[in-house]
C-alpha cells in the first residue's frame, strides 16, 4: 500500500476527540480507524508517523490574511510565498486572502476599477508562489451597479464573500446606502458581506483634533478610534442586514460593547457572525503605548483595547458570540515602513503579523483555561471552512478531506521571537513571550512540508480553492 499512515495520536476535530490512526492516500484522508485495533495495524504505507503524545488535529484555515498588501504608500511585507511558508511552520494550512478593487482614490481618473481587476491581480500575485491552500475574498472599494453586478459572476467563480469599510473615507469607506445595496445583493447571490465595523467619518475628525493638540505619538491611535466607534458601526452594520435580510461577518472584532452587539443580535436569532484576533486576546492598549515609539509595532484597526477586554472576547469565544479566530495579518516592517508616521500617528501603516503564531495562541487558551481542546479546533479550523465554504474538503479529518493534517506537541515549550519566526517582518508582537505547544509536522493535502523544524515544503504546492457559499448559519 502506498500513501501515509500517522499512528498512535489523539485526533482532535470540532466534532471529537478519539486515538486513532489516520491513513492517506492521493492527498485524501482514506480512513480512521482506533490505535491498535486489527484494522489499523493492517496498514501499510510507504510513511509512517509516528504521533504518540501528539495531537493530530486538522491544518488551521486563516480566514483574514493581507499578503501584498497596498496601504498608507506602502506594501505589506509578506509576499504569498514567504506569507505562507510562515504560516506552514504554524500549523496553518489554507488561508483566505483579500482581493482589492482599485479604489478611486488610486486611479487618476477618478473612477474604481473593476471588481474583475482587482481578482485577477492578486491571482497574478498567488499564483506559483504559494506553499500552501488559498482562496480569495473580494474588497469592494466602490459599490455602485457595476461592482454589485461583478457579485453575482465572482459568486460562480468560487469567490463568494466581500468586504465592505465603514472605515477609511477616500479609500475603502461605503455609506449606508452602499452597505445596504450590497448586502441586498449579497442576499441574492449568496454571496456573504464582510464588514470593518468603524465609524470612519467620526475617527477621522477626532484623529484631525488630536494631531491639531500635538498628540502625535502611537498611543493616540488607539484613543481616536474609541470602542463606542466600533460599537455604533456594528450596530449599524447588523442593523442593515436585517433589513436586507442578510447574514453579515464583523470583522477583527476588539471590544466589548461590539460584541454586545454581535451577541444581542444572535440572541434574537438573526446571522450576526465575528471573528476576533489572537492580538485582541494576548495584547492590549498598554503595548500600543509603550515609550517613545514602540508603540508603532502595535498600531492596527481595530485597534488594541484596555486589558479588560480581554475577558469579555474569550467569554465571547466560548459562548459562540464569536464563531471564528483569525489573524488579519497585515505585517509592516518597523523599520521603515511603521517609521513613516514618526511624528504623525495617522501616518503608521495599520497592521501587525501573525499568520504563523494562531494556532499556538490559541492553544495556550486552552492550556490557561479560557477554551477546549475541542473549541481551540473549531474556532481555528472547523468554523472557518464552514463559514467560508470550504468545509468538509477543509477544516476536519475525515475520509474524503483533504489531507491537511498537523501532528502537534501539547507539552512542548517555545519562545516567540523575531528571531525565529519565519514571517517576512523585522520585530515580534509576542518577543520573548512563552508558550505551551508547538507544531511538530504538518501536511498540505498529504504532503510533509514542515518536519521537525525543518521546512520540506515548496512555493507552487498551494492550489488557488474555489468556494461554496456559507455554509454555517445559525
Amino acid at each position: 500500500m502506498t500513501g501515509t499512515v500517522i499512528r498512535g495520536g489523539l485526533v482532535i476535530t470540532a466534532a471529537e476527540e478519539t486515538s486513532a490512526d489516520v491513513l492517506i492516500e492521493d492527498g485524501t484522508v482514506v480512513a480512521l480507524a482506533a490505535t491498535g485495533s486489527s484494522v489499523a495495524q493492517s496498514w501499510r504505507a510507504d510513511t509512517e508517523i509516528d504521533a504518540a503524545g501528539c495531537y493530530v488535529v486538522p491544518g488551521g484555515v486563516d480566514g483574514h490574511t493581507h499578503m501584498e498588501m497596498p496601504f498608507g504608500g506602502t506594501t505589506a511585507s509578506d509576499t504569498f510565498e514567504t506569507g505562507t511558508r510562515a504560516a506552514a511552520w504554524g500549523g496553518t494550512t489554507t488561508i483566505v486572502d483579500f482581493a482589492i478593487q482599485q479604489a478611486a482614490a488610486s486611479r487618476d481618473d477618478g473612477r474604481a476599477g473593476s471588481l474583475r481587476a482587482g481578482l485577477d491581480a492578486w491571482h497574478a500575485k498567488a499564483d506559483g508562489n504559494c506553499a500552501i491552500d488559498y482562496a480569495f475574498h473580494m474588497i469592494m472599494a466602490d459599490v455602485n451597479e457595476s461592482s454589485l453586478k461583478e457579485m453575482e459572476a465572482l459568486v460562480g467563480e468560487g469567490v463568494t464573500s466581500f468586504k465592505l469599510f465603514m472605515a477609511y473615507p477616500g479609500v475603502f469607506y461605503s455609506d449606508d446606502g452602499q452597505v445596504l445595496r450590497a448586502f441586498q445583493k449579497g442576499a441574492e447571490t449568496g454571496g456573504l458581506i464582510l464588514m470593518h465595523a468603524e465609524n470612519g467619518i467620526a475617527i477621522d475628525v477626532l484623529v484631525e483634533q488630536a494631531l491639531a493638540r500635538g498628540q502625535t505619538d502611537p498611543r493616540y491611535h488607539g484613543v481616536v478610534r474609541h470602542e463606542l466607534l466600533e460599537a455604533e458601526a456594528t450596530h449599524r452594520a447588523i442593523t442593515l442586514a436585517q433589513v436586507a435580510n442578510a447574514p453579515v461577518y464583523i470583522v477583527h472584532l476588539s471590544a466589548e460593547k461590539a460584541l454586545a452587539e454581535v451577541a444581542r443580535a444572535r440572541d434574537e436569532g438573526y446571522n450576526a457572525f465575528a471573528e476576533t484576533c489572537p492580538q485582541y486576546l494576548f495584547l492590549s492598549y498598554d503595548d500600543l503605548a509603550r515609550p517613545g515609539f514602540e508603540g508603532a509595532k502595535y498600531v492596527c484597526s481595530t485597534p488594541l483595547r484596555p486589558r479588560e477586554h480581554q475577558a469579555a472576547l474569550w467569554r465571547g469565544l466560548r459562548t459562540n458570540d464569536l464563531s471564528v479566530v483569525s489573524t488579519d495579518h497585515c505585517p509592516f516592517c518597523f523599520t521603515p515602513q511603521k517609521e513613516m508616521g514618526l511624528g504623525d500617528f495617522s501616518k503608521i501603516p495599520n497592521g501587525l503579523p501573525g499568520v504563523e503564531h494562531r494556532m499556538d495562541l490559541l492553544h495556550q487558551g486552552v492550556v490557561d483555561g479560557h477554551i477546549s481542546r475541542r473549541r481551540w479546533i473549531e474556532l481555528a479550523c472547523a468554523t472557518p471552512a464552514r463559514m467560508f465554504g470550504l468545509h468538509p474538503r477543509k477544516g476536519t479529518i475525515a475520509p474524503g478531506a483533504d489531507a491537511d493534517v498537523v501532528v502537534y506537541d501539547p507539552a512542548a515549550t517555545q519562545v516567540l521571537s523575531a528571531a525565529t519566526h519565519h514571517m517576512n517582518v523585522d520585530y515580534s508582537c509576542y518577543e520573548g513571550r512563552e508558550i505551551t505547544g508547538r507544531v511538530r509536522t504538518v501536511l498540505s493535502r498529504g504532503r510533509v512540508v514542515v518536519d521537525d523544524g525543518e521546512y520540506r515544503g515548496a512555493a507552487g504546492h498551494g492550489r488557488f480553492l474555489k468556494r461554496d457559499t456559507c455554509q454555517y448559519l445559525t
